[in-house]
């Protein structure tokens, strides 16, 4: 009797030990790992809107998230030339990348170019309405069909207002005659500057200021907190400004869509969240440095001067229609001229 109490005791001890390590591996298997997000853009300096951006991308991601989601952003330390980010973004060594329309292209999906056209929008108000509207939904399925889902457009950024900087003013068109500027040297963007009378010359964004210091190149063009953060109006060749306006930028925030789908539901709207979210910290950060950063030139000694960009912009048209013609994009770019107030 003694003996089978003893047995019965034991085999109730041994329950309770199996119960309790399946309770302790039912909370152990409720703690997951949490999802690792690399976030990334191309500019070194963190004093920057794309820096902004991410860094909302990331505080909105993790906080709804609860920490199930960890966001590891990066200014150029994974990569200072856009084709690092991309190649990073396609084989999972970064999922989320900031890039250009005109990088973009040499991709294959040539509908990128688009939005490289120069004077394309008339304010930064026309351009906000275009990629907000049904254009910028059409532009976004397009990119992801065509990229097999490689490239799915989480928002648009901007990068301001783009304006012409050398070692001389520019008060007409003329003024631009043999100026080499330092822009792409393919594609639309190229060929506008060419129909200007000015040459096209290739030099990587890092080595810039030292190119316009040294009269490698006469020019270059971007938009204030950009070649302001770099110094470049101190240079040689930088201190005149001219504000041609001639692009108000258009920037992709990418994820890698077949990854972004792997996601269970709650996450890809988390994810989306803190794209939006981004969007408009960026937007706003551009806006505000704009401001600053040309009055920091300013007081540093440059000079800047305004031009009637109408001769400038009867050359972009011609290009345009062209370009959208070869895209097949007649009446995308019909409704973004109906939507110009001027």
């Amino acid at each position: 009797m003694k003996q089978r109490l003893k047995i019965t005791l034991l085999l109730m001890f041994i329950l309770m030990l199996s119960a309790c390590s399946s309770v302790t591996d039912v909370e152990e298997g409720t703690v997951e790992d949490p999802i690792k997000i690399i976030a990334a853009h191309n500019q070194t300096s963190t004093d920057n809107p794309y820096q902004d951006g991410l860094l909302e991308f990331k505080e909105v991601a993790e906080e709804l998230s609860d920490g199930r989601i960890e966001v590891e952003v990066h200014a150029g330390t994974i990569g200072t030339e856009e084709s690092e980010l991309i190649e990073k973004l396609v084989i999972g060594a970064a999922d989320v990348v900031l890039v250009s329309p005109g990088f973009m292209t040499a991709t294959g999906i040539e509908e990128f170019d688009f939005f490289a056209l120069h004077y394309l929008f008339e304010s930064y108000d026309h351009w906000e309405e275009v990629v907000d509207g049904e254009i910028g939904r059409e532009i976004s399925t397009l990119v992801n069909e065509k990229s097999e889902n490689d490239f799915k457009i989480m928002g648009y950024w901007s990068a301001g207002a783009r304006h012409f900087y050398g070692k001389h003013p520019v008060e007409e068109m003329a003024d631009l005659r043999g100026t080499s500027i330092r822009t792409q040297t393919s594609g639309v963007v190229s060929e506008f500057w060419e129909s200007t009378g000015a040459l096209p010359t290739s030099v990587s964004w890092g080595e810039l200021y030292q190119a316009l210091q040294q009269n490698v190149v006469d020019s270059s063009e971007n938009s204030y907190p950009y070649f302001v953060q770099q110094n470049h109006h101190t240079t040689q060749n930088g201190k005149f400004i001219t504000e041609t306006a001639h692009d108000f930028t258009t920037r992709f925030l990418l994820m890698n869509g077949n990854r972004f789908d792997e996601y269970d539901e709650d996450i890809q709207e988390i994810l989306q969240t803190a794209a939006d979210a981004s969007v408009e910290a960026e937007r706003q950060a551009i806006i505000d440095q704009d401001v600053e950063y040309k009055q920091i030139a300013l007081d540093a000694g440059a000079e800047v001067n305004e031009i009637d960009t109408t001769e400038l912009e009867e050359v972009a048209f011609p290009i345009q229609d062209r370009l959208a013609e070869e895209l097949d994009m007649i009446d995308v770019l019909e409704e973004i001229r109906n939507l110009r107030k001027n």
